[in-house]
């Protein structure tokens, strides 16, 4: 199950500094989404220390980088706020026996059915989510309580610092790439605010991030149905989000390197760190883009990075967290800005203009809903507005040619498919009252897709039937065939016959 490639050397040096990276950048991350959901900054370091460490070892996509993420923290809020922390483990628990469940049951390759609209709102509105992230750090609190915007020197400053890190991140891989330069541009920003005793804020005052190993620790809740029927919606919810980000996540990295993840060995891999996460004191988790994406371009490809990323942010609990309190959050801000940049698909602006509307407007759509809610429910509702615009359109094609032979019979010639959609303009297409005594529909050019086809099937051949008139349906797909056998006495048609594929059964008229 864990899975150690032997790679060469400077892979492995990728990997490691890499990783070393990643967990700096996990620090501030962890620490503010801990706060989001209530909970100690511990809590948030663990999770992303054993969510990192379980998933990259057992997980279906070298490279990708998992955590504790504000998507999961936000929903967190309210279970700890009524409930309380212990509530939370449990339903951690919970969340990833549900993860492994979607695994076991190879439920991961629907994320096929994301539409590319859908992954081009969801990754924009992901890099908006991550700038926005950053935008309290420009803040700061007044004695009385309030809070103001930066101003004057202090705000110069930290612009100038995070200009100074991005400049790093950008130029430095032009002249060497054997240090990845997020990590080159973290510890030069860093020696410079020692040496010169500049005054930011560091990651020390966020919070503490001294502490000691995890201990195991069964969550202190009544194991009852009342407690169950408390935790179950939120598990489901996280379970939801975790698999969602977390494939979307996958596919990107994917496109990025251009390998192939398993979706339903990260789903497997999710749920198993997110059961122990629960039984050692942590908040769960689920892939993060944005480390992900630090990860990937910094060099970081194999199982490795991810591993050394978590053993590295392990260490800084246990033996390093006054070196790395003095850490200033401007370098981290600057790396993030970065990330931001990385990705937003900038292209996005030129194509909307040439796309169907639709799908422009399902980019700036999902988008939105990223932003404003979170990204289960913005990619659930670019789905759905995605398949209800393609249903429309497709229900549009659904139209008949009509000639009368030489024996006097009608034929309408079918185009287009027969579903929900497409049934009433296929009603309309015939005429009984003035058809001929004989009439024939062709299903050469269409399929029948689901029982309302069928049911449109019965409602056109009962009104032949009672307009006193013969109806013949012929040249139906096997697919069509066995949706009528299954049918039954659901169609009523005279006939129904296929005399270019020599097939008639009776039990279907």
């Amino acid at each position: 199950m864990f899975e150690l490639r032997a790679s060469p050397v400077a892979n492995l040096k990728n990997d490691l500094l890499s990783g070393l990276t990643v967990a700096l950048a996990l620090v501030p991350e962890a620490i503010a989404f801990a706060f989001v959901a209530g909970v100690e900054p511990l809590v948030g370091l663990y999770a992303a220390f054993m969510v990192g460490l379980i998933t990259a070892a057992m997980g279906g996509r070298p490279g990708m980088i998992s955590g504790a993420t504000g998507a999961l923290a936000v929903v967190m809020v309210a279970l700890v706020a009524d409930h309380g922390v212990e509530y939370l483990f449990a339903t951690v628990v919970l969340m990833g026996i549900i993860q492994v469940g979607a695994g076991a049951l190879r439920l991961g390759k629907f994320i096929r059915l994301v539409p590319y609209p859908v992954m081009l709102g969801f990754v924009n509105g992901l890099a908006i989510v991550i700038f926005l992230a950053q935008l309290p750090q420009f803040q700061t609190t007044t004695a009385s309580g309030a809070t103001e915007w930066l101003s004057g020197s202090a705000l110069f400053m930290l612009i100038g610092l995070i200009t100074l890190t991005m400049a790093i991140i950008h130029f430095l891989p032009k002249f060497t790439k054997a240090v990845p330069s997020s990590l080159a541009a973290i510890v030069v920003v860093s020696l410079i605010v020692i040496a010169f005793n500049i005054d930011v804020r560091t990651v020390g005052d966020m919070a503490s991030i001294a502490g000691g190993l995890p201990d195991f620790h069964i969550p202190s809740v009544p194991f009852n149905l009342e407690t169950l029927w408390i935790c179950l919606p939120y598990a489901i919810i996280l379970a939801a989000i975790g698999l969602i980000e977390s494939l979307l996540t996958l596919t990107l990295i994917d496109e990025i390197t251009e390998t192939r993840g398993r979706g339903n060995k990260e789903c497997v891999a999710q749920g198993a760190a997110n059961i122990a996460t629960g039984f050692f004191g942590g908040m769960g988790g689920c892939a993060m883009i944005g480390q992900s994406m630090i990860n990937v371009n910094s060099g970081g490809r194999g199982r490795l990075s991810g591993i050394s990323a978590a053993l590295f942010l392990l260490c800084f609990i246990l033996f390093a967290s006054s070196l790395i309190e003095i850490i200033p959050l401007a370098a981290l801000i600057g790396v993030m800005f970065i990330v931001v940049i990385g990705t937003f698909e900038w292209s996005s602006f030129r194509i909307l203009g040439k796309i169907p509307k639709t799908d422009a407007f399902v980019i700036i759509l999902v988008s939105g809903v990223t932003v404003a809610t979170d990204l289960a429910i913005a990619v659930v509702v670019g789905v759905i507005v995605s398949a209800l615009v393609f249903a429309w359109d497709t229900a549009k094609r659904m139209d008949a040619d009509s000639h009368t032979d030489e024996s006097g019979t009608k034929i309408y010639t079918l185009h287009g498919p027969l579903f929900f959609g497409s049934i009433h303009s296929f009603k309309n297409l015939f005429d009984p009252r003035n058809d001929a005594d004989d009439v024939i529909i062709d299903f050469a050019n269409t399929r029948v897709y689901d029982h309302s086809g069928i049911e449109a099937i019965d409602a056109v051949a009962e009104r032949y039937l009672n307009a006193g008139k013969s109806l013949h349906l012929r040249h139906l797909s096997p697919e069509c065939r066995k949706l009528l056998r299954k049918a039954g006495n659901l169609v009523e048609a005279n006939y129904i016959e296929d005399p270019k594929y020599k097939v008639a059964d009776d039990s279907l008229g």
